[in-house]
């Protein structure tokens, strides 16, 4: 839930500083951006989450300093949607989905990010890097090693702030994005400033992770500390044991707590990234528009730091759309609510 829970200081104090000016102001926005609520009734609970269980045997392929595990299904010459999971979460955020959208032509890719799954660094000397730019750069690596040169990008958490970077800085290579809790990028700068103590408060495993017994804390209570994220992030997913061993096990992987204490360290200005993809990380700082057709999407119980609709909607320069997702949905919108997820997918398309 990285994304969220860790979800940008910046985003988040744009959004308190939008919200303070703006008082009771409603979306108000660009002419082809609007706002709709998705009725349980029509979507979410059509389905019930938790129906498929597995992705069956998972492909490898180097790419970039990667090798790459993967889920793929749907036929080859489909319209590729590439799915990007979360922390402390993994391609399991998508085990309902997939199938979903399969099942309407589409081929669908499941990568386990850096530091998840059966994903591996090719070299040992490749430095351990959390970053945002770096995790981008790597679905475009995985893009190029399977020959796509345009995907729909669908995320949450760490995975809707890199399918975020790829759109504003690669626009080229998105045909369409689906970002839970709308636009995310991560500004060092505006992350030095202090937010209020209740604010804070809900970022407690960032500070604890800028220590060395963090580190050591994590590493030994991987699961215990998925289970208490997950059940603040979604207060509302009844989600079973089984269900929460599946992903916890993608936390198993030896570079998995390199990469996370990497990334929330450099996100509060603790660690430093890497010189080479300064220029990118200097864009990003710009809050770049996202002029790629997007609908973003909120859960009505999502228990993570996230910004309010009005505070992003102006980043989005194409057709755009916000829907609310209610009926109990929490963080991991994709596993809470698959159908919901899926027909934005294919909504987005269309546009």
């Amino acid at each position: 839930m990285s994304e969220e829970l860790k979800y940008d200081r910046r985003r988040f104090l744009s959004t308190a500083a939008i919200t303070i000016a703006a008082g009771p102001l409603v979306m108000i926005g660009s002419a082809n951006a609007q706002t709709s609520k998705i009725n349980p009734a029509d979507t979410a609970a059509r389905i019930k989450p938790g129906t498929n269980t597995s992705f069956g045997t998972l492909k490898q392929i180097d790419a970039g300093a990667l090798n790459v595990g993967y889920a793929e299904v749907g036929p080859a010459n489909g319209t590729p949607v590439i799915l990007l999971h979360g922390w402390p979460y993994d391609i399991h955020s998508f085990v309902d989905v997939a199938p979903l959208l399969a099942a309407k032509g589409y081929r669908v890719i499941i990568p386990h990010l850096r530091g998840h799954g059966t994903t591996r660094f090719l070299s040992s000397a490749t430095i351990r890097n959390g970053q945002q730019s770096v995790v981008a750069l790597d679905i475009i690596a995985l893009m190029d090693a399977l020959k796509i040169q345009k995907a729909i990008l669908a995320g949450f958490d760490w995975g809707a702030r890199t399918a975020c970077v790829i759109a504003a800085l690669w626009p080229e290579r998105c045909k369409a994005l689906v970002s839970v809790s709308g636009y995310l990028m991560t500004n060092l700068e505006a992350g030095k400033q202090p937010l209020p103590p209740t604010a804070e408060h809900d970022w407690w495993y960032q500070y604890y992770f800028a220590t060395e017994r963090g580190r050591a804390g994590y590493d030994k209570y991987r699961r215990d500390f998925a289970k208490l994220i997950w059940e603040l992030a979604s207060p509302k997913w009844h989600f079973d044991a089984a269900t929460l061993d599946r992903s916890v096990a993608s936390l198993n992987n030896p570079d998995h707590v390199s990469i996370v204490i990497h990334n929330y360290r450099w996100r509060l200005g603790l660690a430093e990234g890497e010189p080479q993809y300064d220029d990118l990380e200097k864009r990003l700082a710009a809050s770049p528009a996202i002029t790629v057709p997007t609908i973003t999407l909120e859960g009505d119980a999502n228990g993570a730091p996230h910004p309010d609709p009005a505070s992003y909607h102006n980043k989005f320069s194409g057709k755009y759309i916000h829907r609310n997702i209610n009926g109990g949905i929490g963080h991991n919108l994709p596993q809470e609510a698959p159908k919901a997820f899926a027909e934005a997918v294919i909504e987005v398309d269309s546009y």
